[in-house]
């Protein structure tokens, strides 16, 4: 096998607003959206919910963009995956700003934001910010990377969703974010506002980063807002996440043109059995956790969770590449009760962090399994459905950049054999991520940067295992010397 990349190929990272921007200034702090409220929740802080850890003392990239764009360039990169902070765009409620909604009781089927809308939105935008952004998308460009403009990373403006009001009255009294209708509408506006300041600047884009971590993490007993457990809400949010990606793909193309690209990012895990007796288990977490959304979106069949089945044509052919995130794998074993299968403890995300799997694999320091044959198995699932794909995250949190060597050579020696034996179209690599930023409620501890960043000082030093993935990008392929890292166990992490 070839270890040669396409022709072409790009080479990047991506980034989060809110993971990335705050932290060098006081004019940089957003406090307008729900993952802000939620960090400095004190509730949340006692409870162990969150780490304590908040973004105003992150790595600061509002104010220091061009020194990380310049860390890119020295990597050789070609590519950047970012978003534009919805919160900070639109600090105030756009709901003031009227058009035109198709709706039935099956959901929102369009929207239709006309000029005149768009020039009421300019009005409600907070225009340092659009100005900023322009700043910083126009230096991504004149440093010879494609701008790939992603639109939702996650946090909500704080007028869409109160995510400690919801909490507290276990999703009675809003605003509710992803569980109203309204937010498919207010999102749609969003998408067609930065579509018309930033489509002459964006080469590629994404609707949404990751929808199923936000229906899965928030709403079934996890760390994220509103930090509820009630399978309902997850389907609630998740059929109206699904559609809210459909209109605002409708938007982009409405707005920049039917030869835009737009895609969708997906938290990509795929699903093995414990046993051969588990395999059906195996492929109905699949269905549940990835295809039933793809379905929706390339198909128009619409089975939210995997549960029922409708006809939706507004939203097939919603889709013109897929966004493939990898970190680990599921496993999972049959169970009688709803959805059909429970995960394995030990496999996977759910192990002890920097310890062993049950399959003797290292984790990291978040604790999730370093599995790099389920980066061909990812790729595979998504080839189905007939898109172009580029992985759009792939890292490990690694203080002492001790496994990351191995696991960017070994995911990438993976990703060669889908492309070179399985025949799948992938156009890219984007690591996550270029520098250590703030990983959510888990605060500064899980260091994901190929770059090192000094908090106190904001200085960013490479560690070693940035110039292993400068010497992959400068050659466009695996080079030779770095194929001992190609297999478990190596020289640098000993059985």
């Amino acid at each position: 096998m070839s270890l040669e990349f396409p022709k072409g190929f790009l080479w990047g990272i991506s980034m989060a607003a809110f993971q990335y921007e705050m932290g060098a200034s006081r004019e940089a702090v957003d406090p307008n959206s729900d993952w802000y409220v939620w960090l400095h929740d004190r509730r949340n802080v006692e409870r162990g919910v969150v780490s304590g850890d908040v973004p105003e003392d992150g790595p600061g990239y509002w104010d220091l963009y061009r020194v990380d764009h310049r860390w890119a360039q020295w990597l050789g990169l070609n590519a950047w995956r970012m978003n534009p902070e919805w919160s900070r765009i639109f600090p105030r409620s756009t709901k003031s700003v009227k058009v035109s909604v198709d709706r039935d009781e099956e959901g929102v089927k369009a929207v239709d934001v006309t000029e005149e809308a768009l020039r009421q939105l300019d009005e409600l935008a907070n225009q340092e910010a659009v100005k900023r952004y322009r700043e910083i998308f126009e230096d991504i460009k004149c440093r010879g990377m494609k701008l790939i403009i992603n639109l939702y990373h996650w946090p909500l403006p704080i007028w869409l969703h109160d995510p400690i009001r919801v909490r507290d009255t276990n999703a009675r009294e809003g605003p509710r974010g992803w569980l109203d209708e309204d937010a498919i509408v207010e999102f749609a506006k969003f998408a067609a506002y930065v579509a018309w300041k930033f489509g002459d600047l964006a080469d590629m884009w994404s609707t949404m980063n990751e929808p199923n971590v936000t229906w899965s993490i928030g709403y079934t007993g996890g760390n994220f807002p509103p930090g509820l457990n009630d399978y309902k809400l997850s389907y609630r949010a998740a059929r109206n996440i699904v559609q809210a990606h459909a209109r605002a793909y409708d938007q982009i193309k409405e707005v920049v043109g039917r030869e835009a690209q737009v895609g969708v990012i997906y938290a990509v895990t795929p699903a093995e059995p414990l046993s051969d007796d588990d395999r059906e288990a195996a492929e109905r977490a699949n269905e549940v956790m990835t295809h039933w959304f793809f379905k929706a979106i390339t198909e128009g069949r619409l089975s939210v969770l995997g549960i029922g089945e409708e006809r939706r044509e507004d939203l097939r052919d919603r889709v013109d590449w897929i966004g493939v995130n990898y970190y680990s794998r599921l496993v999972v074993r049959a169970s009688e009760r709803a959805p059909g299968f429970e995960v394995v403890s030990g496999y996977g995300f759910a192990c002890k962090p920097s310890s062993k799997s049950l399959a003797n694999r290292p984790t990291s320091e978040v604790g999730w399994e370093i599995y790099p044959e389920g980066m061909r198995s990812a790729i595979n699932m998504c080839k189905r459905y007939g898109r172009p794909m580029m992985v759009t995250e792939n890292g490990v949190a690694d203080a002492a950049d001790r496994l990351r060597h191995w696991y960017i050579v070994s995911h990438l020696h993976q990703l060669l054999k889908a492309i070179k034996v399985d025949g799948a179209d992938v156009r890219g690599y984007l690591h996550w991520s270029l520098i250590d930023n703030l990983e959510w409620a888990s605060g500064f501890k899980p260091k994901f940067g190929l770059i090192y960043v000094d908090l106190k000082t904001k200085e960013r030093y490479p560690r070693p295992s940035a110039y292993v993935y400068r010497d992959i990008v400068s050659q466009n392929a695996l080079p030779e010397y770095l194929l001992e890292y190609a297999r478990y166990p190596n020289i640098l992490a000993p059985p």
